[in-house]
């Protein structure tokens, strides 16, 4: 198996590019894992009563602050 791989590589890299292809998709493969990492362990953080403005979804609190937005527009150019 490990012999196809770097066949593999060299074929798509070329035999002179083979460790800094390698040391790349490990980099990536690294980042990926600590970002798996730290979601698994921040899973759960975000508790429902600590957000109550969220009670009615994402959406409606959203839509909430861009019409809170639209009216202090309003009132500051005077068009209200």
């Amino acid at each position: 198996m490990a012999t196809e791989l770097i066949e593999e590589v060299d074929r798509l890299v070329g035999k002179r590019k083979r460790s800094q292809f390698i040391a790349e998709a490990a980099s990536r493969e690294l980042m990926r894992q600590n970002q798996l990492a730290a979601l698994r362990e921040a899973s759960g953080a975000w508790k429902k009563e600590d957000h109550p403005e969220l009670k009615d979804g994402v959406e409606a609190w959203v839509r909430k602050l861009r019409e809170e937005g639209e009216q202090r527009f309003r009132r500051v150019t005077g068009e209200e």
